[in-house]
C-alpha cells in the first residue's frame, strides 16, 4: 500500500531542481494534481532568475469564502504576485538569486499550496468550535471534483465532515460500499476506538444535506460522514494532522477500489492459464491410419490394404 504524501511529490521535485541549478534555464512545465489542481511553471527569457508558478483551482472562490485568502498571505505572502496570470487564480514569483539558504523546506512548503487552500473550510469549523456558539454553524461546501464536494459543519461539541463521492462503474460501487462499511465496522474494535465515528449512507444524503436542492440522488453516488471529537483537533499539531490526513480520504478510497480490480484480475487471468494447461495435457495424440511406424529391426511398416475381389465383397470386407 503507497503512503499519499499531503504535498504534491512531483511539484516539490520540480522547484527543488529549479532553485539548485547553479545555472538558470528557461523552462515552462505543466503539471496536474489530483483533483485536477494545474501547475505551470515558467521563467521568462529576458529574466531567467525569476521562476513564476501558476496555479489553477475550479474551487478557488470557494475556499476564498471561507478564508482561503488570508492563508494565502500569510503563507506565501513574500512570493505572492497581487495579479496573477491569465487563466490562474494564484501566482507565485520567486527570485532564484534570493532564495533562503534551506531550498528544500521551500520546495516542501510551496507544495503544499493545494492542502493548505482546502484546509480554510476547516479552520474555519475548529474556530467556530472554540468559539462556543450555540447551534450548528454554517455549511461549508467545497466542490473539488465535477459532481463531488466536501461538506464541513461545526456544532458545539464535534465537527462533521461529509464526503460526497461519485462510482462512474457497477464494480466500483460494489467495491466501494464493501470498503465503506469496513469503515463502519472496524471502529468496534478496542485498538480504534478513539478514531472518528464513520457512517455511509448510499444514494440517500445525510440529514446535514438533505436540505440541498442540488444534490444528486441515485445508485452511483455515496456519501461519507466523519464525526471529528475535541481530541481530533484540540491542540495545533493534531489540527493539522486531521486536516491533512482527512483530505487524501477520497484518493485513497479510489487508490484501494483500483488495487482490488487489479488484483483479482491477477488472478483470473493466473486460473486462467491454469485451466489452459491441464486441457493441453488432457489432449489425445493424433495419429491416422497412414502414419509411418517401424518394425523390430527398424524397418518403416506401411500397412496395404486388400481390394474386394467381387461385388457381393464390396461392402464390409478388404
Amino acid at each position: 500500500m503507497i503512503l499519499l504524501e499531503p504535498n504534491s511529490r512531483v511539484l516539490e521535485e520540480t522547484l527543488l531542481a529549479r532553485f539548485t541549478s547553479e545555472k538558470p534555464e528557461i523552462v515552462e512545465i505543466t503539471l496536474v494534481d489530483f483533483d485536477n489542481v494545474i501547475y505551470h511553471v515558467q521563467t521568462s527569457a529576458e529574466q531567467r532568475t525569476l521562476l513564476n508558478l501558476s496555479v489553477e483551482m475550479k474551487y478557488f472562490n470557494e475556499v476564498v469564502s471561507y478564508g482561503a485568502d488570508e492563508i494565502l498571505k500569510r503563507e506565501y505572502g513574500d512570493y505572492l504576485v497581487p495579479v496573477a496570470n491569465p487563466q490562474y487564480q494564484i501566482t507565485l514569483q520567486f527570485n532564484l538569486e534570493q532564495l533562503p539558504e534551506d531550498k528544500a523546506a521551500l520546495a516542501r512548503h510551496v507544495s503544499m499550496l493545494k492542502r493548505n487552500m482546502l484546509a480554510s473550510s476547516f479552520i474555519r469549523a475548529f474556530e467556530y468550535w472554540e468559539s462556543q456558539q450555540e447551534g450548528a454553524g454554517p455549511l461549508m461546501a467545497t466542490h473539488y471534483r465535477d459532481s463531488e464536494a466536501i461538506y464541513v459543519q461545526a456544532q458545539q461539541d464535534r465537527v462533521t465532515v461529509i464526503f460526497s463521492t461519485l462510482f462512474k462503474e457497477e464494480v466500483d460501487r460494489v467495491l466501494g460500499k464493501v470498503f465503506l462499511q469496513e469503515f463502519v465496522d472496524a471502529r468496534r474494535q478496542s485498538s480504534i476506538q478513539n478514531a472518528p465515528q464513520v457512517f455511509y449512507s448510499n444514494r440517500e444524503p445525510p440529514l446535514e444535506l438533505r436540505h440541498l436542492a442540488d444534490l444528486r440522488q441515485d445508485e452511483s453516488v455515496g456519501y461519507v460522514s466523519f464525526v471529528l471529537f475535541p481530541r481530533h483537533f484540540a491542540d495545533q499539531e493534531s489540527r493539522e494532522k486531521t486536516i491533512s490526513q482527512i483530505q487524501l480520504f477520497r484518493d485513497y478510497l479510489h487508490y484501494h477500489i483500483k488495487c482490488a480490480k487489479a488484483y483479482m484480475h491477477s488472478r483470473m487471468r493466473t486460473r486462467v492459464q491454469e485451466f489452459l494447461k491441464v486441457i493441453n495435457r488432457a489432449k489425445p495424440d493424433r495419429t491416422t491410419a497412414t502414419s509411418e511406424k517401424r518394425t523390430a529391426t527398424g524397418r518403416y511398416f506401411r500397412p496395404q490394404f486388400r481390394q474386394p475381389t467381387s461385388p457381393q465383397h464390396a461392402e464390409g470386407e478388404w
